[in-house]
C-alpha cells in the first residue's frame, strides 16, 4: 500500500496521486472514527481549548493516532487555526506541508502553489493530468448520482453527501471508489423514482452532527442539494486543473458560493435552505451575507461536537419542514 498523507481540506488532489500517494481526508478520517468523541478529549487533554473548533482538534488526534507523518495542511483560505495545527503537529514530529488559496482567485498564485506541491512531492505536470483525466472519468459519475438526487431522487440526501464528501480524497483509492460508486448507481437506477413534499439544500461544510437527513427524509422531505460536498466532486467539467481550482468556490469569498447557491435554487427547484455553521468558525459570519443576497427561506443550525442530532436542533428542522411545505399548499 502507498504511503499516506493527510490532508487538512480539498486540495489539488491530483498532485499526490501522481506522486504515488494516498491522500487521507483528516476530516473523514476523524469524523468516522468510532471513537470521535475520545479523539476531541486527547486534544483536549494535550492543551487544545474548549473553544477551538472540534474538526482541528479531532484532526489532531487523528494524525498520531493513525501514524500519519506528512500533511498537506491549508493554510490559505480554509480554517485559519489550521496554521497553528500544523505547527503543533510539527513539534510531534509530523512533516507538514502548506497549500494556499489565493483569495483573490489569481491564476499565477494558484499555478506557482500547485507547481510548489510538485516539486515537494516528485510529480511532474505530465503525470497530475494524467490522474486529472483519470479522475475526470469518476467525477462525470459523481454528476450522474448528483442529477439521480435531484431529478428522479432514487438517491438520498445522505447517499449524496456520503460519495460527494468521499471525493476529497476518493477514500485514498479512485479505483476502489469507482468500483464502490458503479455498483450504487446500478441498484439505485433500480429503484422507483419519487417525488419529495419539500426540497431542500444544504449550505456550509459537512454537518458534525449524524442522523442530520435521515430526519428529514423521515418527514417526506429530501435535501437534493449539498453545497460544499457538490464542490468537492469538481463538477465543472474542466479540463484544465488550475482553471478547475478556481472555480472550486469554498476557498474563495462568499461571492462564489452565493452565485452557486442561487443556481441551485432555480435548476433544482428549492424550497428552502440549511445553513449549518461550526460553532467556533468564522464562516458563521456569512449567515449575514447569505440572508442578504439569498431569496429563500433559510434555517441556520450551528454544530459542536460530533454525536447524534439534538432534540432542540431536531425540533427546529421538523419546524421548518413544516413551514415549507405549509407554505406550498397555500
Amino acid at each position: 500500500m502507498s504511503e499516506p498523507i493527510g490532508i487538512t481540506a480539498t486540495i489539488p488532489v491530483e498532485i499526490p496521486l501522481a506522486a504515488g500517494l494516498r491522500p487521507v481526508d483528516l476530516n473523514n478520517l476523524f469524523i468516522t472514527s468510532q471513537n470521535a468523541k475520545a479523539l476531541i478529549a486527547d486534544a483536549e487533554s494535550t492543551g487544545f481549548s474548549h473553544n477551538i473548533c472540534a474538526w482541528i482538534k479531532g484532526i489532531y488526534t487523528a494524525v498520531l493516532e493513525n501514524g500519519i507523518e506528512r500533511v498537506i495542511a491549508v493554510t490559505g483560505g480554509d480554517c485559519s487555526n489550521t496554521i497553528a495545527l500544523g505547527e503543533v503537529l510539527a513539534r510531534k514530529g509530523v512533516q507538514v506541508l502548506h497549500f494556499d488559496y489565493p483569495l483573490n482567485r489569481d491564476r499565477a498564485s494558484l499555478r506557482a502553489q500547485m507547481e510548489k506541491l510538485m516539486r515537494v512531492l516528485g510529480a511532474s505536470w505530465d503525470t497530475v493530468r494524467e490522474v486529472k483525466e483519470r479522475l475526470d472519468r469518476i467525477r462525470g459519475k459523481l454528476v450522474r448520482l448528483d442529477e439521480m438526487t435531484y431529478r428522479t431522487h432514487q438517491v438520498s440526501g445522505a447517499e449524496n453527501h456520503v460519495f460527494l464528501v468521499s471525493s476529497s480524497d476518493f477514500d485514498g483509492d479512485p479505483d476502489r471508489f469507482e468500483r464502490d460508486m458503479d455498483e450504487f448507481l446500478a441498484e439505485a437506477s433500480r429503484r422507483p423514482r419519487r417525488t419529495p413534499d419539500v426540497r431542500l439544500g444544504y449550505a456550509g461544510v459537512p454537518p458534525i452532527f449524524s442522523g442530520f437527513y435521515e430526519l428529514i427524509e423521515s418527514m417526506g422531505a429530501q435535501v437534493v442539494f449539498n453545497e460544499v460536498q457538490r464542490q468537492f466532486s469538481m463538477p465543472f467539467g474542466e479540463g484544465d486543473l488550475v482553471e478547475q481550482y478556481l472555480l472550486y468556490t469554498y476557498p474563495y469569498t462568499i461571492e462564489g458560493r452565493i452565485r452557486d447557491i442561487q443556481r441551485a435554487m432555480a435548476v433544482r427547484e428549492l424550497d428552502g435552505l440549511i445553513h449549518y455553521t461550526q460553532t467556533f468558525c468564522y464562516r458563521q459570519i456569512y449567515d449575514i451575507l447569505l440572508r442578504d443576497a439569498l431569496s429563500i427561506p433559510i434555517l441556520t443550525l450551528e454544530g459542536d461536537g460530533p454525536g447524534p442530532l439534538d432534540g432542540r436542533t431536531a425540533l427546529r428542522i421538523e419546524t421548518f419542514v413544516e413551514m415549507l411545505r405549509a407554505g406550498k399548499e397555500d
